[in-house]
């Protein structure tokens, strides 16, 4: 009797007490999404893309001895050469140059129309979902009336009000963009105001602000990353297509859709001056829509990996 119990109540060595232990790697949300992130090798070569977009466009004019603007009328219509890598315009400009210069102001006007929508939508809905009956019923309201109308109405409105500029182009891509947002915000907030976690804080004395951003924006913030990802390809094609149509950004400023509206006169004869800047708007496109696909997948733990 005394054996048995000694046997069955002995004092185990440290190994077989790891004998049948499953050792997991403790990590946070973020070490998760981005560990997820590098599986999906199409958003990683992506995301390296928009960087090393992103950092020509910061850096590249500075390096290249040409201005965006210096005129050659000896050098025009030139085709590409090693002084010239894309050759140059009708008014002997550098289209290297002004592609670099001009992915400065449709990264800008991309990622500044993103923060405005996630600023004001993410405010508006969390506000529409929280507080719920008659509240959410009137500022949805107001939200149909907004996207009734067709955006281009309002470019072309704050285009004729300040003039054609790149703080209109921003402003008149704003006005109905955020209600995508705003839309997203509430339905989660509609969806996790109802969990346990936010009847808790708000038993525990919590206030509404606090419930609002502590709780239920910030555990909606992989939608609404996603979401500003996709926005900012959207503001991006927006301004080039304003622009193309000679309603958006004019000289000598030099988005990448005005410097295709410019070559569109010459496409028969000089068709590679289009080219270069429809290709850097595809690319930086496709760049943006498969690394919010990416975040997509890596921020939703629903998601199978």
């Amino acid at each position: 009797m005394n054996e048995e119990r000694e046997r069955l109540f002995r004092k185990l060595s440290r190994e077989e007490k790891n004998d049948e232990m499953i050792a997991v790697e403790s990590q946070t949300f973020l070490q998760a999404a981005w560990k997820n992130f590098k599986k999906n090798k199409r958003a990683l070569v992506s995301g390296i893309v928009l960087l090393v977009v992103i950092a020509l466009a910061i850096f590249g004019p500075m390096m290249v001895r040409y201005s965006y603007e210096t005129q050659d009328p000896s050098a025009r219509n030139m085709s590409a050469s090693a002084q010239h890598w894309f050759g140059t315009d009708k008014f002997g400009r550098d289209i290297f140059v002004r592609i670099l210069y001009g992915a400065r102001i449709s990264l800008m006007v991309g990622l500044v129309a993103a923060v405005i929508n996630l600023a004001f939508g993410t405010i508006y809905g969390g506000i529409s979902g929280y507080a719920g009956g008659k509240v959410d019923m009137m500022m949805m309201r107001v939200v149909d009336i907004i996207y009734s109308v067709p955006s281009m109405l309002y470019v072309v409105l704050i285009m004729l009000l300040f003039g054609a500029s790149v703080t209109s182009v921003m402003i008149g891509i704003s006005i109905s963009s955020w209600i995508e947002m705003a839309r997203i915000v509430r339905q989660e907030v509609l969806s996790l105001k109802e969990q346990e976690f936010t009847m808790a804080a708000f038993v525990l004395g919590a206030s509404g602000k606090r419930i609002l951003l502590k709780h239920l924006i910030l555990n909606a913030m992989g939608p609404i990353i996603v979401t500003v990802t996709f926005m900012v390809p959207q503001a991006i094609f927006t301004e080039a297509w304003l622009s193309f149509l000679g309603i958006g950004i004019s000289a000598p400023l030099a988005s990448w859709g005005t410097l295709a509206q410019d070559a569109r006169a010459l496409i028969e004869v000089y068709p590679m001056q289009t080219v270069y800047p429809m290709l850097a708007i595809c690319i930086t496109i496709f760049a943006f829509n498969f690394v919010g696909e990416g975040l997509g997948r890596a921020l939703d733990p629903k998601s199978k990996r």
